[in-house]
């Protein structure tokens, strides 16, 4: 029986390789072509073709008697190809899969040149494997050769250190072929130069004034291999704008990765939607490998640290009108602030303009401000001027680091920009004068920490530490909030690329003052796991959260070193995407505490993954027990604050303010726990409290209790 199945599959793997291969002869009837209308629909045909249908036409390659037809099939389509970036992806993964199936010298030297015409940094690393071959070795550094880009030359370089002779010549010629062009026909971006006396910040300005300028693909996936080079948040914003490109953002996701998964700078809300993007967009040779260590930098990225960006490049969202200045406007009645502010908005809104993605300020109106206060800030923003230009950052709605074209010697701008220009007793003239030309785009990087200010124009430092005078009352301090502003000082300037992160100490929670009178204690205050027992290496504490860690044993379980019978718990926590934890109460430090103790559910109720739950396993859910009212869980990624009260057999959980559970225990069990299991732990009288960790990042802070 089974050798009758054997053959019976055998015959029909055979009958259909046949039929494949009989639709792909017929295809290539009409190659060669001499007008481009005689192969339209053959190269229809070819773009609806499946797997079967391409290895058809790879393995006619190895066949000397059919590889004609079949090798200028693969030229017109990939060609067509190139110019159709709907079609070049798909192309991309059929060169890729092509390598691979073919067996002859012929064959793979074709693929490999494709490869190389249409000049994808996808196909680098198996051309780079290809380089260890004696027999391809001349055909696939040809290839790296005409893809040009710096991730292909810097194979070519590394292979030719490493090979032995005469595969070494052969690499070497490919590096020459490379650095050479038509002068009549070079594109003045492969033949741009990074210079190695600008810094990181002049690069990257540099790099995108050529993505502006540039307009074919191949130009743009170069600029992308040079960006990768250079380090920071702001170049790996830079490759996520490439993400709305077709042409490139296959190629701009690899990259936003790479970079993600090496810098932990890069991180926050704005970095979290890119990678988001960029994920379902990683294929090809080891996507795997990078996708998934992708999803687990993802779970442990924080979703409230990091940098934001405060200009979306489409509208002002986020953005108000001036009114009065900080002194007047905490003077003002509550009434009075919304009228004046309502006033500001609608003139704000003729004076500042979004244009082709950047910030226009055009010559007449009033400072553009943040409608959220900032303290401590790390910021970075583009800005141009015009000639005889005049503008500024406040900073906490104080005027301001200095903009101006440096050719106004009459009112001493030839010191330059970046200077505190209002400051009386503290320095207010930029260390040196690091401005771009008048038309050229600037980048400053601000940082402010208390009073002091630090200020990098273009990559170099011209305020170092200095501390902002408080321009409306200079008998105080600056103040602690408020917020920023764009100066409009009469002169056209435009911004774009403004990124924030609010920057903060260790954080460190205390009792609130009624929380002190009422008799509470902190239980955890963002410092330190004194109170706790368990496993505590499988929860960190970053950024004043003890994180679940995975990594650090599955998370396991941690409990409070004293026990509690009843008492009122409370505690802030974070959700990931299909995260699933506990909250045990009145449980032993041993055991399972679902049953030997009470546990609580915390949980992602809106995740897909639990749809199909029992009501007792949703979050607030004396689990097995009781369900819990659903429907208060704030969105992933924010702050949740619950609190349990336990009385006698009581148990009560709110959650953001919602009642979401009323329970007594006895009335619940009275005929049996719903889950039908034993729950020996209901009728303990005191025990721990923890958390039950269930191999997922979760982030708890703020941890309070008081007996009752």
């Amino acid at each position: 029986m089974k050798k009758t199945l054997f053959a019976t599959i055998l015959l029909l793997m055979g009958f259909f390789t046949v039929h494949a291969q009989e639709q792909v002869l017929q295809t290539l009837a009409a190659f060669p072509y001499t007008q481009k209308k005689d192969a339209t629909a053959a190269l229809a045909e070819m773009r609806s073709w499946n797997a079967a249908g391409w290895k058809s036409l790879f393995s006619m390659l190895d066949d000397d008697s059919l590889k004609l037809k079949a090798t200028y099939a693969l030229d017109a389509f990939v060609h067509e190809s190139c110019t159709d970036l709907a079609q070049r992806s798909k192309a991309e993964g059929i060169l890729l899969r092509g390598l691979a199936q073919t067996n002859t010298f012929y064959a793979r030297e074709l693929v490999m040149q494709e490869m190389g015409l249409m000049g994808s940094d996808l196909f680098v690393k198996p051309l780079s494997k290809m380089l260890a071959s004696e027999a391809h070795v001349a055909g696939a550094a040809a290839a790296l050769a005409t893809i040009r880009s710096a991730a292909a030359i810097s194979a070519l370089e590394l292979a030719e250190r490493k090979a032995p002779e005469p595969q070494k010549k052969q690499i070497k010629a490919a590096l020459l072929h490379a650095g050479s062009s038509l002068p009549a026909l070079a594109s003045p971006v492969l033949s741009v130069q990074l210079s190695k006396g600008q810094n990181p910040t002049q690069q990257l300005l540099r790099l995108q004034d050529l993505m502006d300028a540039a307009t074919n693909p191949v130009d743009k996936r170069n600029i992308l291999s040079m960006a990768e080079s250079i380090p920071g948040f702001t170049t790996f914003m830079f490759v996520a704008k490439q993400l709305q490109d077709p042409a490139l953002q296959k190629q701009a996701a690899l990259v936003a990765a790479r970079m993600a998964l090496k810098d932990k700078q890069i991180q926050g809300k704005a970095a979290r939607e890119v990678l988001e993007m960029a994920l379902p967009l990683i294929s090809g040779a080891d996507s795997a490998v990078l996708k998934s260590k992708l999803i687990t930098h993802l779970k442990y990225m924080s979703y409230d640290l990091g940098f934001v960006s405060l200009f979306n490049g489409r509208d002002l969202t986020g953005w108000k009108g001036l009114v009065g200045n900080p002194v007047s406007r905490s003077k003002m009645s509550e009434a009075d602030l919304l009228q004046a502010q309502s006033i500001a908005n609608a003139h704000m809104r003729n004076d500042w303009k979004v244009e082709n993605g950047v910030l226009v300020f055009t010559g007449h109106g009033d400072n553009l401000c943040t409608e959220k206060q900032y303290g401590d800030v790390e910021l970075y923003v583009d800005w141009k001027i015009a000639e005889k230009g005049d503008a500024g950052i406040y900073l906490r709605g104080s005027p301001q680091v200095q903009i101006w074209d440096t050719s106004r010697r009459e009112v001493g701008a030839q010191v330059g920009s970046g200077g505190l220009y209002n400051n009386q007793k503290n320095p207010s003239k930029p260390l040196v004068v690091a401005d771009n030309k008048i038309g050229e785009w600037n980048t400053f990087h601000i940082l402010m920490k208390g009073e002091t200010v630090t200020v990098y124009l273009n990559g170099v430092l011209v305020a170092d530490q200095v501390v902002l005078e408080n321009y409306w009352d200079r008998k105080i301090p600056i103040f602690p909030k408020e917020q920023i502003e764009l100066q409009a000082h009469g002169t056209e300037v435009v911004y774009r690329n403004m990124y924030l992160r609010e920057m903060r100490e260790d954080m460190k929670f205390e009792l609130s003052e009624t929380e002190k009178k009422a008799g509470f204690e902190m239980l955890f205050d963002g410092t330190n796991l004194d109170k706790w027992v368990g496993n505590k290496s499988g929860y960190p504490i970053q950024d004043g959260a003890m994180v679940v860690d995975p990594a650090g044993g599955s998370g396991g379980n941690i409990y409070t070193k004293e026990e509690y019978a009843d008492f009122d718990f409370r505690f802030q926590f974070q959700l990931t995407p299909g995260a699933n934890n506990g909250l045990g109460i009145r449980a032993p430090l041993t055991g399972d505490a679902a049953y030997k103790g009470m546990e609580l559910q915390i949980l992602d109720n809106e995740a897909d993954m639990y749809k199909n739950l029992q009501t007792y396993q949703y979050h607030g859910s004396i689990y097995g027990v009781m369900p819990a009212l659903r429907g208060y869980l704030k969105p992933v990624g924010e702050w949740n604050e619950q609190v349990v009260e336990a009385k006698g057999n009581k148990i009560k959980v709110t959650l953001n303010g919602q009642v979401i559970l009323n329970a007594d225990i006895t009335d619940a069990i009275k005929n049996g726990t719903p889950d039908k299991q034993q729950h020996p732990g209901l009728q303990n009288k005191s025990g721990h409290i923890g958390f039950l960790g269930h191999g997922d990042v979760v982030r708890f802070r703020n941890i309070r209790v008081k007996r009752l």
